[in-house]
């Protein structure tokens, strides 16, 4: 086991650049910290990279997860994560229909629909016209559809892959795409979240999802579709992510002999470098890590599964800039509060992982996963 170190955090010093353009001062912020480390995984590659059927497709977006939340997550845990022991890499463009710097509800719709829009839309192309997503495009050729965030499922990310609506912060509106959607499985946060929409939006998805609190709820075995909703996606979740996961790998893999499609996000390393707050993006890091895990090791084991672990944009401009390896000890610096236009990392395992071992768009993504299905758009 790797040696564990208490999370802790040191605020080292706020930089102010001393650099003006047209009245904008940019402030950068550097912080040092080291993380809880855990075991990271290396597959066995017998598989990676086969020209063989794809049966199974796991998409894992780390929210806000650039190079810089990924080396910093990798140096802090020992020098490796379960992603980059991985052997296929690429990089993916997330620049929006309208804006050099995406959203999640744009970059989030280009990964579930292989078509670009504008910042803010969910499942909407830039004329507000609804655009098929990925479970609606394999649902009725068989496949099992699904998501799991660490997000509120009205979150701009997991919305995608099954609202239709022209602002993402129409949480309500959101919702009440869920009875109509192609989803066999969803969990995402929270049941208070849930309890608080209107008693209609309720009573539509309890007709079409069974609704359960707790994962070992004897509800889950005799249900046909899904919904199950967490106390907490905050970071007092505990195994959240990975656990379910691989709850959702066994639920869709049970209810389809085609195949399946799951996207999982790590929603809150966003959240945390908004804050610019390293401590926690460390710690969400690696608990998206431990999921990328979970689905690694299913992927080796079936042998006809796709993984592909990439972000819907980078945010705080982060950058590793110091550490010690030996201590997992790392210094970062945040550039922005904000997101940053930079190309996101992708990596990928199973048959067809060389597919993605390229620069590419994130609507590339989608498309290229569709056309391994057999839903070619």
């Amino acid at each position: 086991m790797k040696k564990t170190f208490i999370l802790l955090a040191a605020l080292l010093a706020t930089l102010t650049l001393a650099a003006q353009t047209e009245n904008t001062e940019i402030t950068a912020v550097a912080a040092g910290a080291y993380a809880t480390q855990q075991d990271s995984y290396t597959p066995s590659f017998k598989v990676d990279g086969k020209n063989t059927r794809v049966r199974n497709v796991i998409l894992l977006i780390g929210d806000g997860m650039g190079h810089g939340a990924v080396n910093a997550a990798m140096y802090a845990n020992g020098g490796s994560l379960t992603m980059t022991n991985l052997r296929t890499f690429g990089l993916v463009r997330t620049q929006s229909a309208d804006n050099f710097t995406t959203d999640s509800a744009a970059s989030g719709t280009a990964y579930a629909t292989g078509r670009k829009t504008k910042n803010g839309f969910v499942g909407k192309d830039t004329a507000r016209v609804n655009i098929p997503n990925i479970p609606e495009l394999l649902t009725p050729l068989g496949y099992a559809c699904g998501v799991v965030s660490t997000d509120d499922l009205n979150g701009a990310t997991p919305a995608s892959f099954f609202a239709h609506q022209a602002a993402r912060g129409d949480k309500e509106e959101i919702w009440a795409d869920l009875p109509a959607s192609a989803l066999k499985f969803a969990s995402a946060g929270t049941q208070s979240t849930f309890e608080s929409m209107p008693v209609l939006t309720q009573d539509a998805i309890k007709k079409t999802f069974t609704v359960v609190y707790d994962p070992a709820d004897p509800a889950v075995a005799a249900s046909d579709r899904l919904l199950y909703l967490p106390e907490s996606v905050h970071l007092d979740r505990g195994d959240y992510l990975p656990a379910t996961t691989q709850m959702a790998i066994d639920y869709l893999s049970k209810h389809s002999k085609k195949g399946f499609f799951l996207m999982v996000e790590g929603a809150r390393i966003d959240k945390h470098e908004h804050a610019n707050e390293l401590p926690e993006t460390l710690a969400e890091t690696l608990d998206f890590d431990k999921a990328v895990e979970a689905a690694v090791r299913f992927a080796e084991k079936d042998g006809h599964t796709l993984v592909i672990i990439s972000a819907d944009h980078e945010t705080g401009a982060t950058i590793l800039n110091g550490g010690n390896l030996e201590t997992g000890f790392v210094r970062t610096v945040f550039g922005s509060g904000s997101h940053s236009p930079m190309m996101v990392p992708l990596f990928a395992f199973g048959p067809h992982s060389r597919d993605f071992g390229c620069t590419q768009e994130n609507s590339d993504v989608a498309i290229k996963i569709l056309g391994l299905l057999g839903a070619r758009k």
